[in-house]
């Protein structure tokens, strides 16, 4: 399975690239493939996946060779690829139906998480998370649909073939209670049983103690996407109160990589990791700092 948003971002630069070598602006574009300008604008951004008679006529006016047309021709089809996440959109939400999109296509996937990692949830610690946003989601949204949306995300990390994942956890995600008492001790030995069974799933904590290198406090949760395909873009997702941010380019991308680098020198190895989780499992209820959720 590949990614249709990475091919569309890999199409956009490829297209923005040719249309450098060959003096084209978007309108001079439009005019000799007679492609509407917005639709050039459109394929440009990476925000749509042009039909193969569209990407033939760019292609033809911008005098691309045989090799090279066949590999743009094949990113173009990919861009079209309607991927399983398409069918629960509305419960999804478009955040979780981007990251479903992007871990699809993902050779390895590192994330920092002040969060329990939606990858690694139970269902009824979901289930909790669910009901808790519940406001900020439309009318329509079902729970239950969007539960399931979640379990079809997390068989990535099971699929033969898969990524290889590693996340590093706040430990602010630990300690502050986001489910009942119950619900987050099965959490946690939920992600005590799969780092210590799963070779290809890396857990690390971020102690709250432990100063990062440069004293550099990462702001916000953040999710990294390398791809098996060198020329697909490296893709860091920042998760925001509002639209979650998406870049794509070495130069918005390259701080996230490095900041993610500082908090892994920071953070404990996987053995300690695991005992932390393992140690905060078997503490009982009210050692957590508060009961409700």
């Amino acid at each position: 399975m590949i990614s249709p948003y990475v091919r569309r971002r890999r199409l956009a630069a490829e297209l923005k690239q040719l249309m450098q070598e060959h003096g084209y602006s978007a309108v001079r574009l439009a005019t000799a493939t007679r492609i509407p300008r917005q639709r050039i604008s459109q394929i440009q951004n990476g925000h749509v996946g042009p039909s193969d008679a569209e990407m033939m006529l760019i292609l033809e006016v911008l005098k691309v060779g045989q090799r090279r047309w066949e590999e743009i021709m094949a990113v173009a089809r990919d861009c079209r690829e309607r991927g399983w996440w398409e069918k629960f959109r509305d419960e999804m939400g478009p955040q979780q139906a981007l990251y479903a999109d992007l871990e699809a296509g993902a050779r390895s996937i590192a994330e920092y998480q002040l969060m329990v990692p939606g990858l690694l949830q139970i269902p009824t610690f979901t289930e909790v998370r669910v009901r808790a946003n519940r406001g900020t989601r439309p009318e329509h949204f079902d729970p239950a649909r969007a539960l399931a949306a979640r379990a079809f995300r997390q068989r990535i990390l099971e699929r033969a073939g898969g990524p290889k994942y590693e996340v590093i956890i706040d430990e602010q995600a630990v300690r502050r209670p986001a489910a009942p008492p119950d619900v987050v001790r099965a959490q946690l030995r939920h992600l005590v049983r799969i780092g210590r069974e799963r070779n290809k799933i890396t857990m690390r904590i971020l102690p709250l103690s432990a100063p990062l290198p440069g004293y550099v406090v990462p702001k916000s949760s953040f999710f990294t996407y390398r791809f098996a395909d060198p020329r697909d873009p490296t893709v860091v997702a920042v998760d925001t109160d509002g639209e979650d941010l998406v870049l794509s380019t070495p130069d918005k991308t390259s701080h996230y990589l490095d900041l993610y680098q500082r908090i892994q020198q920071a953070a404990l190895s996987p053995a300690d990791s695991l005992d932390f989780l393992a140690t905060m499992a078997e503490e009982k209820p009210n050692n957590y700092a508060g009961n409700r959720v």
